[in-house]
């Protein structure tokens, strides 16, 4: 969601004659957009504050202007303590109110600095928005905002507020657009993605299932994915949309947080652990090859060495291609910022490191067991070495392969047959299973 407010940002901003700067040493105007989930996104903030203040002091005595912004969830938060801090930051907004960036910039190039915007306004963003003017092959796009899970450890209830789904004319417009700029891969992004309810023309409701049909039909889109999806939002239809809808790509990213009911019932998670596995189970009969990523918390609150171990199991049980996993940080305003048996750093830190143990070792398993297949890879980008094409499998893990002698403007776009020679933990490398105008003998 940050990496598609970033974009669209550049996107509010590029009517008043900015572009793009290589470096913040160059620009006129920096934006960071910020993250609240952790702590130490925090800490990072103010630490890139102090660098951007030796530029901006550096600009002004050059007789130029840096105008430095704070955006996102951390300025939605700590909004004052960020101008408390760092008085020199001219603006700190929220990530309702980036469509009103002109008029900010306006008022700072005025004169009025100091700005602070943390509104909700009454008419969605994206409302507001310009239409994106660049895409990759593979784009973001914004179809829900916003939650009411309220779960213990988490600020995105009050950092992005209650659970809004935009229409579903406005998505398939955006769509339509992002393919006829070039993109072939859709991602559908929402802080609840799989809580989507958006009003179609006729004034019925569709849901994410619903809306993934409509959406499949679109010429020359060849991929769809979705998150990040809370599992008590998981249903029938969507379950039916990954059996029955070809360019869904069989990789779900769905957070658990535990594999144990006691600290999931203090997270407020509102499922149990037996309800992932069923829904796990539900989704691998619907779609076989189906891929599962997933969020993991050690050392939430009174998590026990049992809880723990319980996490282990399930982990061991379920069995992830991918995973993200963190140690229980506190976040002001949250309700287990202020829960009884916090868990010492040290114990946190064991349990993270045997949790990512597993986790890696499922991963590279997972990696390696592709060996031999032979994948679609969605081509992108260059390499990250010469003579080398960069693609993504249905599993979103980077694939290589060597530059066709056609060069790489005759695969980027493209979706080709690769059959997969080796594996690494985030990557894999092969070969294309039929050469460019040519037949594998």
């Amino acid at each position: 969601m940050n990496v598609y407010d970033s974009s669209r940002m550049a996107d509010v901003v590029a009517p008043l004659g900015y572009e793009s700067s290589e470096t913040a040493a160059d620009a006129d105007l920096v934006i960071l957009n910020t993250c609240h989930i952790r702590e130490k996104a925090t800490e990072k903030l103010f630490s890139e504050l102090g660098r951007l203040r030796t530029l901006q002091k550096a600009k002004a005595e050059k007789g130029e202007r840096m105008i430095v912004a704070v955006a996102g969830c951390v300025a939605q938060a700590e909004g004052a303590e960020i101008q408390r801090r760092a008085p020199y930051v001219d603006m700190v907004f929220g990530p309702q109110t980036y469509p009103q960036l002109p008029e900010m910039i306006a008022r700072v190039t005025r004169g009025a600095g100091g700005i602070l915007n943390t509104d909700f306004p009454v008419e969605p963003k994206f409302d507001a928005l310009p239409q994106q003017e660049k895409t990759g092959i593979s784009a973001f796009l914004s179809i829900q905002e916003g939650c009411d899970k309220f779960c213990a450890f988490c600020v995105v209830p009050y950092t992005r507020g209650a659970e809004y789904s935009r229409s579903i004319k406005a998505i398939c417009e955006e769509a339509h657009l992002l393919i006829e700029k070039g993109a072939r891969e859709i991602t559908l992004l929402g802080q609840n993605v799989n809580a989507f309810h958006g009003m179609a023309e006729d004034g019925s409701v569709w849901g994410l299932g619903k809306l993934i049909h409509a959406l499949a039909k679109i010429p020359n889109l060849k991929r769809l994915r979705y998150t990040t999806s809370h599992p008590s939002d998981m249903d029938a239809a969507l379950i039916d949309a990954h059996r029955d809808v070809p360019s869904l790509m069989p990789f779900l990213h769905l957070p658990v947080q535990s594999g144990a009911d006691p600290v999931l019932a203090a997270m407020n998670r509102k499922h149990k652990a037996a309800d992932y596995l069923d829904l796990v189970g539900k989704l691998r009969a619907a779609r076989p090859d189906l891929a599962l990523s997933s969020d993991f918390i050690v050392g939430f609150p009174g998590e026990t060495e049992a809880d723990f171990a319980q996490t282990l199991d399930f982990v061991r049980t379920v069995g992830f291609a991918q995973a993200y996993s963190f140690k229980y940080s506190r976040r002001p305003g949250t309700p287990a910022a202020a829960l009884p048996n916090q868990i010492p750093e040290e114990v946190k830190d064991a349990r993270l490191h045997a949790l990512q143990e597993i986790l890696r070792d499922q991963q590279i398993k997972f990696n390696q067991s592709l060996v031999g297949k032979t994948l679609p890879v969605l081509f992108d980008d260059d390499g990250r070495h010469e003579g080398q094409i960069h693609g993504r499998s249905p599993f979103t893990q980077s694939t290589y392969i060597p530059l066709p002698p056609r060069g790489r403007d005759a695969i980027v776009g493209q979706e080709l047959q690769v059959i997969i020679t080796s594996a690494r933990q985030n990557s894999l490398k092969g070969d294309l299973a039929i050469p460019l105008g040519g037949v594998r003998e």
